[in-house]
Order: C-alpha cells, then structure tokens, then sequence
C-alpha cells in the first residue's frame, strides 16, 4: 500500500492521534516536515491520501511551501486521492477549493462544543450529534463551492466541511495529552488569567483533560476509519 502523505508545518504540531490511527491500523505514513524545509511532492498518485496538520502560520502566509502545497492538494482531488486537513490543514484545503480564508472575529482556544450537521445521515462521526473538541485558531475558511458543512458552533459555523472523500477541520480532533502540554507551555499571554467567551485559562483546559481527550480520540476514530475507506490502494 502507498503511504499516507502528512504535511507538519511546526514541530509542535505532528500528527498526534491521526499519525497513532494510522500505526494501529497498519497504514504506513510518510511524514513531510515543511517546517524543516522539506519539499512538497510533486504527484498527489504516489500516496494513497493526504493528511494536513495545525501550524501558527496564515493560510494566507506567502511561505515557500504554501504555492506547491495548494497545487498538491488540488492534484489529489482530481485524482480522487482523500484528503484530510486538521486546523490550518482545513484551511488550506479550503483554499485549495477557492474558500477565502479570513482573521476571525471570535478566536477559540481549549475546549468547545460542536454540533454536527444532519447527525443521523452524517457518515463522519458515529452519528453523534454534538461532541466537545479542541480549538486553536485566529483565522477561519469559508464554505467550499460544492462542499457540504458538516460541524458547526456559536462562535464560527465552519468547522469542518466535507466534499466526497475529502474533509477539512477547523477544530483540532488529532489532540494528545504532549500536543495540549506543548501548546500550553510555549502559549505565553494567548491564555487569559480567567476564561472568557471561547478562549479559555490554562486551568480550564486542563480540567478533566485526559478524560476528555480519551473521548475525542474516539470522535476521531470515526472520523479517520470514515476517511480510511476512500483511501487510494
């Protein structure tokens, strides 16, 4: 089988739980990390999908990576080579798919309820109808022409989209206890002394954090054994 094609664009922020799913199932993987200057490949047909990771960089950035990555992600879904994208991988997928990608009027940061969208015919999460995620960001995607919203909240209704075998997260379902550790360390004044409207204190975020994330590791089984089932042999 070929491998899966992850793109990390900060050390601290690899593949986590999807790069775990993907071991435990077997699935190979091939990590490019961009931010080491590695370079993008050139055919989306040599992996058998693509798996875009968070970073603290804009969609946006005119970075060297950022042209051929688009270029890349557009080739695989001609090819019909699924794509996934966590954070500013979702972004970039919905850039790929000519969404804007804008400054939010409502960051998040910690924990959030999300709804999901049409729960009982929605593939992608077990039929749940809501669940708690992690959340990091300051920018936002609009809706992909053709793409179907599938999680929504108060403060940003794009939260994930999907289109076919492809899909695009603005939350952060990939989360493990080092990942939350790492972020929280190296935030400085990003979290405030006491939570306020979607950003939460450190305190909060590490408020029942292992149960918490033991059960979006579940939310994310769905969704990568979901995305999985379109991958290309």
């Amino acid at each position: 089988m070929r491998p899966v094609a992850i793109f990390r664009f900060s050390p601290t922020e690899g593949p986590g739980h999807f790069g775990e799913w993907l071991d435990a199932h077997g699935i190979p993987q091939r990590l490019f990390a961009l931010d080491r200057g590695e370079l993008v490949p050139a055919e989306a047909r040599a992996f058998a999908g693509i798996g875009m990771m968070g970073g603290p960089m804009s969609a946006n950035d005119d970075l060297p990576w950022n042209a051929p990555l688009l270029g890349l992600v557009r080739d695989a879904i001609s090819a019909d080579v699924p794509v996934i994208g966590h954070c500013l991988g979702g972004q970039l997928l919905a850039k790929s798919l000519g969404a804007k990608v804008v400054r939010t009027a409502a960051p998040e940061i910690g924990w959030g309820e999300v709804d999901v969208i049409d729960a009982a015919v929605n593939p992608w999460f077990g039929h749940r109808d809501r669940f708690r995620t992690f959340q990091w960001h300051y920018d936002t995607f609009g809706l992909p022409q053709g793409a179907t919203r599938v999680l929504t909240n108060a403060f940003n209704p794009e939260q994930a989209f999907a289109l076919g075998r492809h899909i695009g997260f603005q939350c952060h379902i990939e989360m493990t206890r080092p990942m939350v550790e790492s972020w929280c360390a190296s935030a400085g004044d990003e979290l405030p002394p006491q939570s306020t409207g979607a950003i939460q204190s450190k305190v909060d975020i590490f408020e029942d954090v292992d149960a918490r994330l033991a059960t979006l590791s579940r939310v994310a089984d769905d969704v990568y054994a979901h995305w999985a089932r379109g991958l290309a042999h």
